[in-house]
């Protein structure tokens, strides 16, 4: 892949863009008594939402990373709206069809979408005829988490550190699998940099979302870069073994984990990120009302803690804030499409 652009996709200058965001996110909830004055006294123009269930659509397997916030934050949810927060699974084609149902869902409110990096930042310079820009068919309404990936192998490999993963791949070339879920995820596109920036032939293998998971758990393929709240039990168990992170700095709930920057690739720096986004013409009260109550949510110390337990670092902040982060991750994921050469039609 060769070095890293001067926008630092690769580098500790991208890590240090993603602590800045992260810094600016917890100030947010931290400080959440001025974002809950500006959204609550927005939603209070609409004091009737909700009057009815709300839909949180998945694009997503049940029980990735995406399906467990979106049930955690969501059951914080039920509570505080007093009405059910109704989590729907709807994966296939790296996510789109989840992004495409909410693009054309009515604006009312009442069908939401827990997103993550891929279907928002990735798939449209993926995917060349997307039937939807997510810039201009979602508005972005809050940033629920910051996400490292991990580096897991099944423990039948024997291997404990990266350089011992790589020795392996070298000296059996053409040999390693690399789960993933799904063509031009987070996942797949940290196994492609990391395979370019070690030297190393892997053959990529896509799956639909936690597919991907149970393959590797069952040893049909080597290794995986997953996120971390979708292995941590199995981690846990001893049933995986995490032998890298993916950030740029090691992740709070697996402190003894290296990263892979540490490891041996210093310009290796990726991760994922999730946020709740709501169809086009989604009334502005009513997307400052959700705003207000997740960053309530995300405020709590007892789920800002469930989520690092998890593997995840809460985060928060305004809707103009992701709106911005998102248009900044879209234009440095294009850059990545381009240069791994991974685009479809």
């Amino acid at each position: 892949m060769g070095r890293p652009d001067e926008a630092g996709h690769f580098s500790s200058g991208g890590a240090l863009a993603r602590r800045g965001w992260a810094a600016r996110g917890r100030a947010a909830v931290a400080a959440g008594a001025v974002c809950l004055m500006a959204g609550g006294a927005a939603g209070a123009a609409s004091p009737d939402w909700p009057q009815k269930p709300v839909s949180v659509v998945v694009a997503f397997s049940a029980g990735g990373t995406t399906d467990i916030l979106a049930r955690e934050i969501g059951a914080s949810l039920t509570q505080r709206w007093k009405q059910s927060v109704v989590v729907e699974n709807k994966p296939g084609a790296s996510g789109n069809i989840g992004t495409q149902a909410v693009v054309n869902a009515a604006p009312d409110g009442y069908t939401l979408l827990i997103n993550s990096i891929g279907p928002i930042a990735v798939n449209p310079s993926l995917y060349r005829k997307l039937p939807f820009d997510p810039q201009k068919d979602l508005k972005p309404v809050v940033l629920v988490a910051d996400v490292p990936n991990v580096l897991v192998v099944h423990p039948s490999s024997k291997v404990k550190t990266l350089p011992e993963l790589v020795k392996l791949m070298k000296d059996k070339p053409n040999s390693f699998n690399c789960a993933s879920t799904g063509v031009g995820t987070a996942a797949h596109l940290s196994c492609a940099t990391f395979a370019q920036q070690a030297g190393v032939q892997v053959t990529h293998i896509p799956y639909k979302g936690a597919d991907a998971l149970n393959d590797l758990l069952g040893g049909r393929v080597q290794f995986m870069f997953a996120t971390i709240p979708s292995v941590m039990g199995h981690i846990r168990s001893g049933a995986l073994v995490p032998i890298a992170v993916s950030t740029q700095r090691r992740s709070p709930s697996l402190p003894n984990v290296p990263t892979v920057a540490e490891s041996g690739y210093p310009e290796f720096a990726l991760g994922s990120w999730f946020g709740y986004f709501a169809p086009k013409g989604t009334p502005d009260e009513v997307i400052a009302r959700i705003n207000a109550d997740v960053n309530e949510v995300l405020a709590r110390p007892e789920i800002k803690q469930k989520l690092q337990n998890e593997g995840a670092e809460a985060m928060g902040g305004t809707p103009q804030q992701f709106a911005e982060y998102v248009r900044t991750e879209t234009d440095k994921w294009g850059k990545v499409v381009q240069q791994l050469g991974v685009a479809l039609d």
